[in-house]
């Protein structure tokens, strides 16, 4: 069959998402290894029944909702390849926000000390290890099995041992003593009971990277509450959230830490996303 009449093919057999051409294209490309630029030069090339068969398993785990990153084992992060698996969470376009807030916050030259909480993937950390080389990267992971692919990542991307340090923990447990310049987190937000959890990609992804408490704020207050005794003088937070958690992260801030100056900033899509906090 040829590849067009393939994707075509492919296309309606996802027609429940809402992206439907684009995940087949993006499903044949990996199948063929091939970039998609390349489809519309041979859109009439026969392709081989091992290519068709290939195609038509992971259209069938897409229509059954399975995320194509998942099908793929990547996403694309902050320019980098980053591999993903059910054990991580997939990186999502506006996470890179906290990339560019900690770049805006951190000394513009010489060396600085970084942590990522709940590095997950690794794609924090490895966004900021491969803008800032003379920094020291530290990304912290509760989960083995995700902490496997943040290291698998850093190796594959030439980030490993010496430019990140990956340790096995939850939250703040492994770093002991130490301070650094910024401590940039992605928590879980989500409400327990948010019906969005048993809808979509995200019904194949971790639970307790999503979920956090009846209101979805129990791991920003951790990290909000201990932040402080793991940053140098003039250091930041910077905290994802929800695009409607903005005001209560704020409110919860300010009653923990009253004489803290929180900015709160907005992703590309205009939505409430995340803040900048600094500690007096």
């Amino acid at each position: 069959m040829r590849a067009n009449l393939l994707l075509k093919r492919a296309k309606q057999l996802l027609a429940e998402s809402p992206s439907a051409r684009l995940d087949a294209e993006v499903l044949l490309c990996h199948v063929l290894k091939k970039p998609r630029s390349w489809l519309f030069a041979h859109g009439e090339e026969l392709l081989p029944k091992d290519i068709q068969d290939a195609l038509n398993a992971l259209v069938d785990r897409r229509a059954k909702g399975e995320p194509v990153a998942y099908l793929t084992g990547t996403r694309g992060f902050w320019s980098l390849p980053i591999g993903v698996s059910p054990a991580v969470l997939i990186p999502r376009p506006e996470t890179e926000l906290l990339v560019e807030l900690a770049l805006a916050a951190l000394p513009p030259g010489g060396p600085a000390r970084i942590a990522d909480l709940g590095t997950g993937s690794g794609a924090i950390a490895l966004a900021l290890a491969s803008e800032r080389p003379e920094a020291l990267v530290v990304a912290v992971e509760q989960s083995g099995k995700a902490l496997e692919v943040a290291r698998a990542n850093a190796d594959r991307l030439g980030l490993g041992a010496n430019r990140v340090e990956f340790r096995h923990g939850d939250w703040f447990e492994e770093l002991g003593a130490e301070r650094f310049d910024c401590l940039v987190c992605n928590p879980p937000y989500v409400r327990e009971d948010d019906p969005h959890l048993n809808q979509g990609d995200v019904r194949f992804e971790p639970r307790k990277a999503l979920a956090a408490g009846p209101e979805g704020m129990d791991a920003i207050r951790r990290v909000v509450s201990e932040a402080p005794m793991h940053l140098n003088e003039g250091g930041v937070l910077i905290l994802e959230h929800g695009h409607d958690q903005q005001p209560a992260v704020i409110a919860e801030i300010k009653e923990i830490h009253p004489s803290a100056t929180v900015e709160p900033h907005a992703d590309h899509a205009g939505l409430p996303r995340a803040v900048v906090v600094r500690y007096p």
